[in-house]
């Protein structure tokens, strides 16, 4: 780590020193991490996991996205996002689990666009009726949500049923590498802070399959740095 190491984790003290003294209560936990999907594009690189024993953390079993700027052949900064999993999802599918080949390299910058025009359009509210254009074949991995963007859509609506509104999603940090792209959003939900943390997979033009994890910001950190 640099040692001006920039931490955006609510819960952790910024710097190389922050982090370090995070090791010895991982240690006497017992929790592991399995790293299913990396990513990169530049500098920043992005980690798809579960971590397991985590209960020191709030959960047996979180979902979890990395995002770290590597500066000089070092990591310099650090943006996270955790979800507990839950037993059973709306799908069938798992949080982590489906394809993790990066193919298409050639198609990074087409699959970007396509991606970040989905979520300005269906996510971020701008033009909600041209959600069939962007996909046929939506597998869905958010445990809440059916698949199918028609699954997408009545999730949505339910969500706003239950008090929990969005009514700002803004792109922070995008990936891109192939066939995948990854999007951390800060949104508003119901007036309060939210991180939306969301990867995507892209097949001939068409996203065919979603997986995120998302969670309240808090309003109290460690730091001065922010989620984002």
């Amino acid at each position: 780590m640099t040692p001006d190491y920039i931490q955006h984790n609510p819960q952790i003290p910024t710097g190389a020193d922050g982090l370090l003294g995070l090791i010895p209560f991982v240690e006497q936990s017992g929790m592991t991490t399995t790293t299913h999907r990396v990513i990169s594009e530049g500098d920043l690189v992005v980690l798809h996991s579960t971590f397991s024993n985590a209960d020191a953390l709030g959960a047996p079993t979180l979902a979890a996205f990395d995002v770290f700027r590597v500066q000089d052949g070092k990591v310099a900064e650090h943006w996270d996002n955790l979800q507990p999993v839950p037993e059973t999802t709306a799908s069938g599918r798992g949080m982590t689990d489906g394809p993790t080949d990066i193919t298409d390299l050639d198609k990074t910058e087409e699959n970007k666009a396509l991606v970040l025009g989905f979520v300005r359009d269906v996510l971020g509210g701008a033009a909600p009726e041209k959600a069939p254009m962007y996909s046929e074949v939506y597998m869905q991995h958010n445990p809440n949500l059916a698949d199918g963007i028609d699954g997408l859509i009545a999730g949505t609506k339910a969500w706003a049923e239950q008090g929990f509104v969005i009514t700002k999603f803004e792109p922070q940090i995008v990936v891109a590498e192939g066939n995948y792209v990854f999007v951390a959003s800060d949104a508003t939900v119901s007036g309060k802070p939210w991180a939306f943390f969301d990867l995507w997979r892209v097949e001939e033009g068409k996203i065919v399959e979603h997986w995120d994890v998302v969670a309240p910001t808090p309003e109290e950190m460690a730091h001065g740095n922010g989620k984002f």
